[in-house]
């Protein structure tokens, strides 16, 4: 990969910002700054996805676990008759 000339080189900020223009290093900030906020909304998004999953597993095991202990008390009632 290293002699592949299809590939760009790898810049090194301190060593070669003498060959970019100061647009093109505000540009470089611009577009690190809305990957950073890119990064946190899905970061935010990951952890609220985590908190529905797991209330919406609750609820879902509080039913079972209701119905199962409703069921259980129904045979209880039943076997006294």
């Amino acid at each position: 990969m290293a002699g592949d000339s299809k590939q760009m080189p790898k810049l090194d900020l301190q060593r070669d910002s003498i060959k970019l223009s100061q647009p093109q290093l505000d540009y470089m900030r611009i577009v690190e700054n809305q990957n950073l906020e890119r990064v946190q909304k899905l970061a935010r998004m990951k952890r609220n996805n985590i908190w529905v999953g797991s209330m919406l597993g609750l609820g879902v095991l509080g039913i079972y676990g209701y119905s199962i202990y409703s069921v259980k008390q129904e045979k209880f009632l039943d076997e006294l008759d």
